[in-house]
């Protein structure tokens, strides 16, 4: 019995330090005393956990929970249209033995076209949201770089590591706590706005026009 199937696709710990050689004279006359070298500056250090920013940050809530509305609301359009489909295809099957083989083909054929665009029709959707999410986690980043920017400015550090590429530091280094509730000032919410989802086009050849086999489907008797 000829069987249509359905297919469903349901985010460096390197300190570098410089040590001068003194060089000592060998024999007298002394040479001239050097100059002083000029004291080194202090090497002040900031550390940010980047990722518990994305993850903590009001903001960054805010944004997955209306990403995470959005994708229920695409969840429950796609299962409508799943269904829609099964119920279609049971009745194709019901029907197939009072069909021609031409009818049939051609039923196959319209029927895994629907399937073909509601794949393309997911994967838009995803890409909608990875998009949409994408461009929110920037503004948040946006916003926190300007913060840790201004603390390492006013502490006068002259280098900021992320808490992920570091195995070991000491903790009063981590600034992460004053970012967050600056940030939180700043950035107490943040809209999303969503992107268009856009079906991509549809691959040429004969995978989207192809129908399903129907060598095994009995044909309809002609009349003598």
């Amino acid at each position: 019995m000829l069987v249509w199937h359905l297919r469903f696709q349901t985010f460096a710990l390197a300190f570098l330090w410089g040590l001068a050689g003194s060089a000592f004279a060998q024999a007298p006359p002394a040479p001239p005393a050097p100059a002083p070298a000029a004291t080194s500056p202090n090497l002040t250090v900031l550390v940010v956990d980047v990722q518990a920013l994305l993850q903590n940050s009001k903001a960054a809530k805010m944004v997955r929970g209306q990403i995470e509305q959005k994708r229920n609301e695409y969840t429950k359009e796609i299962s409508h249209q799943e269904e829609t489909l099964r119920a279609e295809r049971d009745s194709l099957q019901r029907q197939q033995a009072a069909m021609s083989a031409d009818a049939l083909n051609q039923k196959g054929r319209e029927f895994q076209q629907k399937v073909n665009d509601l794949e393309r029709n997911v994967q838009g959707k995803r890409q909608a949201l990875e998009k949409t999410n994408g461009e929110a986690l920037s503004k948040i980043q946006e916003q926190m770089l300007k913060i840790i920017a201004d603390i390492a400015k006013d502490r006068k550090a002259n280098l900021v590591f992320q808490r992920a590429d570091l195995v070991l530091f000491d903790q009063s280094f981590d600034v992460t706590d004053e970012v967050l509730q600056k940030l939180d000032e700043l950035m107490p919410t943040l809209t999303v706005d969503f992107a268009v989802p856009t079906p991509p086009p549809a691959a040429p050849g004969p995978a989207a026009t192809a129908a399903p086999p129907a060598a095994n489907a009995p044909a309809k008797p002609k009349k003598k």
